[in-house]
């Protein structure tokens, strides 16, 4: 009879968990990770009344044992069986589904209004805009030099690259679709915004989309989800949704700076 009673226990302390509500996911602040949120309460929801369920039986079943009852043989009840196993597959089909569809719905086309480029490599982020030309300049290995504040490694002779504006935080306008252009220099590194409910891997030698919107202003943090080497907990950026006309003014300031 404990077992049974200690198998209750712990699945109300599991529920009270969730009813308390501990610290939970931050604030989503795009469409797409609001479609994100309602798949996973979805999938939280249907699994865990399955968990209750089956958890309450095995304790009913543990209960109704008698302890001085003798053993008894069972060969199994097929249909009962195949019912369960075809409940569960229907289950986690229509959830992977479901969830396949919330993530198709994340664009990687280019929009109209801005591109930005993304440069990941031990241990930083830099990021690159076009200027007036709406141009970007050409890039070399070569070229590259932190200390001079050429990350990007853009030629110099090249005009195109003249008025790119290089910095170390992501600016981008608020309730605007931006398409960033994911590159590392050296190993994979990974893009990762918790608000934005996005991670994305970049690989070393591929130009990896990314298509995003911030609908709220403000200021969030930019993490390295993949490990990358002895400094990555220390590889972090700045996300900064401006209004539209702050960032419109910042890029002015920036060009005219040259």
């Amino acid at each position: 009879m404990l077992p049974g009673l200690i198998l209750i226990l712990l699945t109300l302390a599991s529920c009270a968990l969730f009813v308390i509500r501990p610290v939970w996911f931050p604030l989503a602040v795009t469409p797409d990770a609001l479609a994100f949120d309602r798949q996973f309460l979805r999938t939280l929801w249907i699994s865990g009344l399955l968990f209750i369920a089956l958890q309450l039986l095995l304790a009913w079943s543990v209960l109704r044992k008698r302890t001085n009852s003798p053993g008894s043989r069972s060969n199994g009840h097929f249909r009962l069986e195949a019912s369960w196993t075809a409940l569960a597959v229907v289950l986690f089909l229509t959830l992977s589904i479901t969830g396949s569809r919330s993530w198709a719905k994340v664009a990687v086309t280019a929009p109209e209004k801005e591109t930005i480029e993304v440069y990941a490599h031990q241990f930083a982020w830099h990021f690159r805009y076009t200027g007036p030309d709406g141009k970007f300049g050409v890039t070399g290995p070569k070229f590259i030099s932190d200390a001079g504040g050429n990350p990007f490694g853009i030629d110099p002779d090249d005009k195109a690259g003249r008025d790119d504006i290089v910095s170390a935080t992501l600016r981008i306008p608020a309730g605007r679709e931006v398409l960033l252009l994911l590159h590392s220099r050296d190993v994979i590194h990974d893009f990762f915004v918790r608000e934005l409910r996005t991670k994305q891997d970049i690989v070393p030698g591929m130009e990896i989309p990314l298509n995003i919107r911030v609908d709220r202003p403000g200021t969030y943090e930019i993490a390295c989800a993949e490990l990358c080497g002895l400094g990555h907990s220390q590889m972090r950026g700045v996300l900064l949704a401006m209004d539209p006309n702050d960032y419109a003014a910042w890029k002015r300031a920036q060009e005219t700076q040259r």
